[in-house]
This record gives C-alpha cells, sequence and structure tokens, in this order.
C-alpha cells in the first residue's frame, strides 16, 4: 500500500465491525431515548388527551349531579361531642350532599346543638352546593332505626357511618367510586368473615372477627358502621325484613349491621367489596370490646341463616386499593 501502513484484510473486516457495531449501538440508543420522551409526554397530556378524545372539555363537574353524590346516613347515642366532630370533618368532604343523623334518644336534640351543627355546615358547604342537615327523630330506641327507608334522599349513594368513626374524606371519596362501579352490593371499611363450625356440622357458623380476615384475607362481610350501600336496600330492610328479625335485634341491641349484609348478599348473590382506608376512632370504647361479643354475634349469623333459609353471604378475596397512594411493589 503506497504512502502508508500495511492494513491486512482481516484488521479491515475487524474495523468495520466494529463501526457496525457502534453505530447500532447508537441507534438502540437514540430509539430508546425516543421511547422514554414519547412515554413521558403521553403521560404528562394524559387528562388532557383522554378529555378532549371524547369531546368533552373538563368542564362537566360530575358531583353537580345527585348521581354523582352521596347522602350520609349517621347513628348516633347521647355523645355529642363526638357527633360535632363528626359533623365538622365530613361536611367538609367535596360531594356530600346531605346528612341524615339518625336520633332514636327519648328527649329531642336541643337548640344549641341543632343551631352548633347547622353553623358548621354552612361553614363547611362550597358555594355551588349546601349541605343539608336533617334529623331523623325516631319513637322507639332500635338499633332498626339507621335502617329506616328515607322518603325525600336525593341521592343513590347512602355512606353509612356511626358517630364515632372518622376516615379522611380523601379515603370516602375513594370508596364512594369503587361504589360507583358496583353499586348493587356494598362497599365498606370494616371487614368480617363467618365460618363453618366444624364441631356442630355443615349449617352451623361462628361469626370471625378482624383478627380471622387479617389471618386468612378472606371475608363475607362489610359492617355498615362504615359502608357504601344503595338507598333501595332501605326500603328493603323497612318492608322486608322479617318482624322476628327486628324484634330480635332490637331486643338485643346488636347485629342490625349483619342483617344488612345478609339482606344484601341476599337479593345480589355477591360478594361485598372491602376498601383500605385509615379509620380512626374518636370514641372510648362500643359493643364489640364488651365480653362474650363474638359469641352474641355467632347466635345473630345462626338465627338469621334459620329465618334466611339458606346462608347467603359470599365470601372473597379481593380488596380495593387506591394506587395513587399505594406502591404495589
Amino acid at each position: 500500500m503506497r504512502g502508508g501502513l500495511p492494513i491486512s484484510r482481516r484488521s479491515v473486516f475487524k474495523l468495520r465491525q466494529v463501526g457496525i457495531g457502534t453505530l447500532g449501538s447508537a441507534k438502540i440508543k437514540i430509539l430508546l431515548c425516543g421511547c422514554v420522551v414519547l412515554s413521558l409526554l403521553a403521560i404528562a397530556n394524559r387528562n388532557r388527551d383522554s378529555s378532549s378524545f371524547m369531546g368533552w372539555t373538563g368542564d362537566f363537574d360530575r358531583s353537580s349531579s345527585p348521581r354523582g353524590r352521596y347522602s350520609i346516613v349517621m347513628n348516633t347515642w347521647k355523645r355529642y361531642d363526638l357527633l360535632k366532630k363528626s359533623i365538622s370533618h365530613y361536611t367538609s368532604c367535596p360531594r356530600l350532599d346531605s346528612v341524615h343523623i339518625v336520633w332514636s334518644e327519648p328527649d329531642p336534640p336541643s337548640d344549641s346543638l341543632k343551631r352548633y351543627l347547622n353553623h358548621v355546615v354552612r361553614s363547611n358547604s362550597r358555594k355551588d352546593q349546601q349541605v343539608e342537615l336533617v334529623f331523623d327523630i325516631n319513637k322507639e330506641d332500635s338499633l332498626n332505626n339507621r335502617f329506616k327507608e328515607i322518603k325525600d334522599l336525593k341521592t343513590d349513594a347512602v355512606f353509612s357511618i356511626d358517630d364515632d368513626v372518622i376516615f379522611p374524606c380523601t379515603s370516602v371519596e375513594f370508596a364512594f367510586t369503587v361504589w360507583q362501579s358496583a353499586s348493587d352490593t356494598m362497599v365498606g371499611y370494616v371487614p368480617r368473615m363467618h365460618w363453618v363450625d366444624q364441631k356442630k356440622g355443615e349449617n352451623k357458623y361462628k361469626y370471625g372477627g378482624w383478627w380471622s380476615v387479617w389471618w386468612t384475607g378472606t371475608y363475607s362481610m362489610v359492617l355498615s358502621k362504615a359502608a357504601f350501600f344503595h338507598k333501595k336496600y332501605l326500603k328493603l330492610y323497612t318492608d322486608e325484613m322479617p318482624a322476628s328479625l327486628k324484634e330480635y335485634i332490637t331486643k338485643n341491641r346488636n347485629c342490625e349491621d349483619i342483617a344488612m349484609s345478609f339482606l344484601v348478599a341476599n337479593a345480589t348473590d355477591a360478594p361485598p367489596i372491602w376498601v383500605k382506608g385509615k379509620i380512626f376512632e374518636i370514641g372510648s370504647t362500643g359493643i364489640s370490646n364488651l365480653g362474650g361479643h363474638s359469641e352474641r354475634r355467632t347466635e345473630c349469623v345462626n338465627k338469621f341463616v334459620d329465618e334466611f333459609g339458606r346462608m347467603p353471604l359470599v365470601p372473597t378475596v379481593m380488596k380495593a386499593v387506591d394506587s395513587r397512594y399505594s406502591w404495589f411493589w
């Protein structure tokens, strides 16, 4: 080779391979970078694109419709400080339409209590949506009162809640969206389970508390102390729940929540949905802390099975989790 160093054919071939490999690697890197950039752009514009895709500009507020809102039915009993805290909290939640306080005390609510709660509701309500506050006065002291039909209820969704339980508004809103996707079932935060009593036979059952749910991951009820369900079940409970079961619940002051779970499961043949949510118990104690609680609940389950003629509860292991605040991996 004139005027330069001699290079063998093998060296030329190796240099050519190195050049091709380097160029290929660069192309791959450029391609990967392009994919990453496109993905980031897609994520950044996802909301805008999904809105315009169907011709929706994003101006429509679903919460302005009764179907996009929910009503709270709150059970209370001579715990006015807790009632004030709960009402103060929940009336700040954005998609709340009304609060119905189930009042079963012998004396009507005092004027001072009414004034305080109405002031809180007015202060927390948004300008475009005034939350309605109603005292549902009952003559009889019965746990069945929490499931009486409310004739003028505007929303389909009912959030049944006790006065001593607080959930963040974000958790309530998430549970509401879950309920909207399965509005015939119960959606709640407090799961429980029924188990076949192996010692007594196939048609006898035991009530499973929280620890049995925690251990197995299986549940068949969500308690009405914190649960969404359709308002039609209030009418069904009022009109169709056997009088003997209502009398049993009134006498024993227990198990109205199990009765509602039986009612919904019997109507749907479907399990409830357990929603993950942070719960704040602001009360001191309840009937669940009393001795013999599980035994009394077991008795309720078996009595309800006898009255319904079958075990309608459906076990499940599904749990709804808000992926915006949870890292699945």
